[in-house]
């Protein structure tokens, strides 16, 4: 193995988050980069503060140019060792594999907004590319086991929540459309389109009510009770999805032993 593969090799060791090597530069490695996401994200918050806004700004730019200088080393490197992992093994394909895979492409967001500020004065341009540097506190969950138990439940069940979502947005549709056609001609300016009465709709099967929006004529005030009390049930499917999951991810969790050995964890048949 070559001087250069080897280090390749460590340097992609590293960065990877093996939380079971306790105390290791890995570990350290990975602690330094939770806490410096964290921080980001803080400045980012309290630079919306006009009071610190004013006495801080400098500070907050400076932490904000340090963290970019942090985030774009990891990204090189991340990129030059991506290599090492045998789904990006290709010296070309797999670093572009790399580069448009889901960690890879918020990874790269994260940074572009700074860079892209430098050569654009638009201002309404750079306030949305402001935006993505909150993309940052995605990468958090990469360092976190709660976080990613969070991610691989919604993977598993990802077919049951989108389903559960349609369902949802079609009855949001068919509420809407009927009570606008009920409450149109009394109320012409708040239910003046189906996609105004859509707003009614949220705030109803959310159960978060709307004073301004809301039923005057009987038949409008049926549908209204009807579906505020649909909406709870409704939202309770993906909340139920969700919970078996965690469910299954807590039992599937207990179930592992680790080999004390090599550290490895296996699942235990009973």
């Amino acid at each position: 193995m070559s001087p250069t593969v080897s280090l390749r090799k460590h340097v992609h060791n590293i960065l990877e988050i093996t939380w079971h090597r306790k105390l290791g530069l890995s570990f350290w490695v990975n602690i330094f980069l939770t806490i410096v996401i964290s921080l980001n994200a803080i400045a980012i918050i309290l630079d919306t503060v006009p009071n610190i806004h004013q006495k801080y700004h400098q500070i907050l730019l400076d932490f904000e140019v340090f963290s970019v200088i942090v985030f774009t080393v990891e990204y090189i490197l991340r990129l030059w060792s991506c290599v090492e992992d045998p789904n990006f093994s290709h010296p070309i394909k797999g670093r572009l594999k790399f580069i448009f895979s889901a960690w890879g492409l918020v990874d790269l967001l994260s940074i572009a907004p700074f860079y892209v500020s430098i050569f654009i004065t638009d201002l309404g341009f750079i306030r949305i590319l402001r935006l993505l540097r909150m993309l940052r506190l995605f990468r958090v969950s990469k360092y976190f086991h709660a976080l990613r138990v969070i991610q691989k439940v919604m993977k598993e069940k990802q077919e049951e929540l989108v389903l559960s979502f349609v369902f949802i947005v079609f009855v949001l549709i068919i509420s809407s459309s009927t009570l606008y056609y009920f409450e149109h001609e009394v109320q012409p300016t708040k239910f003046s389109s189906i996609p105004e009465a859509m707003w009614w709709g949220v705030n109803a099967m959310t159960t978060v009510g709307d004073a301004d929006y809301r039923p005057i004529t009987p038949i409008g005030k049926i549908i209204g009770g009807i579906i505020a009390i649909l909406g709870v049930a409704l939202f309770a499917l993906p909340t139920g999805i969700l919970a078996s999951g965690f469910a299954e991810q807590m039992r599937g969790q207990k179930q592992k032993i680790k080999c004390p050995h090599c550290g490895n964890e296996f699942n235990h048949l009973h």
